[in-house]
């Protein structure tokens, strides 16, 4: 199969879960023996024509664009645009909301085009009214133009189900094998081992950081809490003044897998808040490093976790949660049983196992 990978900023990764997506999807149909392309812009980092065997597409004439939503809109565009011309068996998109303009005005005729619709963007609170009912617009009209859909959480497929009658393939996303912990990386970041508190996320309202800042608060415990995550953005900078001199310290993007792999493991707990639908990667990579887990409680994270975590959905439950010591006698436990739901589901083999069965049935039946 020719297949072309569209609507992330590029492989090797070093932005998101769809860029990971992206290249660990991409590097598996390869080395089954598919020909797959990934359209990257041109100011990755990256430079070579090609990254372990997977073809690589620059689309120039962006980078005026960085920082403006206008500018995902533009560039899926003419990603689109240009993978319709080509040859390609099936043409794969991570993420519906901006790719949606393409499906819908592009001629794409006699192309297979599979979407992967990602969370629903429109609940994303930092999105004012206008901006949501847009969103909305896009996600309904992009379903329905879309030859193939791709749900990564089970939450996701019933609400494509339930609101749109459509049916998706459900495929979600893997995890990484982790190596034998090593707290030696934890200095560099001014960490000790299993007293701190973790939270991996982009700094966005949906995910519930000021509720898990509020809860950490207001629960007293003496342990800090360091959050990974881009925080030079103006959402950032209100946390940053909004919680100084409280315990809560940004440390920044980090993207050195072994170093985060031991953050994770080495912390006393992991706090995840992400509320607006998906899978998301940084619960399964906590799930994968025997991560004890606090998480927000809606359908989307219960589906991935089941029982092995606690839930929260405000302050009062989450302080309460931290404050009770009882609750880490099942750390073991959850720790084991989400190492082994990852062993059986959420691989990145059984991932491209899945994106390849789909593809082949859908040639099949076309």
């Amino acid at each position: 199969m020719k297949i072309a990978i569209l609507g992330t900023r590029g492989i090797p990764n070093n932005y998101g879960g769809f860029e990971q997506c992206a290249e660990y999807l991409s590097i598996g149909l390869v080395e089954k023996g598919h020909q797959v392309t990934v359209y990257s812009p041109d100011f990755h980092p990256y430079k070579e024509d090609t990254y372990k065997g997977v073809q690589i597409i620059r689309q120039s004439g962006l980078k005026s664009f960085l920082g403006n939503s206008a500018s995902n809109f533009i560039y899926d565009y003419l990603c689109f645009k240009d993978a319709a011309r080509k040859d390609f068996d099936i043409i794969l998109e991570l993420g519906l909301i901006t790719s949606a303009l393409s499906i819908i005005f592009c001629n794409h005729k006699n192309k297979v085009v599979v979407t992967n619709l990602d969370g629903l963007e429109w609940k994303r609170s930092k999105w004012n009214n206008l901006v949501q009912k847009i969103t909305k617009a896009l996600e309904k009209y992009g379903v329905k133009h879309s030859d193939y859909l791709i749900a990564d959480n089970v939450g996701i497929q019933k609400y494509i189900l339930d609101e749109y009658n459509i049916n998706s393939e459900f495929i979600p996303y893997g995890a990484v094998d982790t190596v034998t912990p090593n707290p030696s990386c934890l200095k560099e970041y001014g960490l000790v081992p299993d007293n701190y508190i973790l939270t991996i996320a982009r700094l966005e309202p949906e995910n519930n950081l000021e509720m898990m800042f509020d809860g950490y608060i207001s629960s007293g415990i003496k342990n800090p809490y360091y959050v990974i995550g881009n925080h030079l953005t103006n959402y950032g900078d209100f946390l940053k003044d909004k919680y100084r001199n409280t315990g809560i310290i940004f440390l920044g993007g980090i993207f050195n897998k072994l170093h985060l792999d031991n953050i994770r493991y080495y912390s006393k707990c992991y706090l995840h808040g992400h509320s607006v639908g998906g899978t998301n990667p940084a619960l399964l990579e906590a799930m994968a490093t025997n991560t004890f887990i606090l998480v927000h409680d809606n359908e989307f994270n219960k589906s991935v976790v089941n029982q092995n975590a606690y839930y929260f959905n405000s302050s009062i439950t989450l302080a309460a949660l931290l404050k009770d010591n009882q609750i880490v006698k099942n750390k073991i436990e959850f720790a084991k049983n989400n190492l082994s739901r990852i062993d059986k589901a959420y691989r990145w083999s059984i991932v491209v196992n899945q994106y390849e069965s789909y593809f082949k049935r859908i040639l099949d039946n076309k």
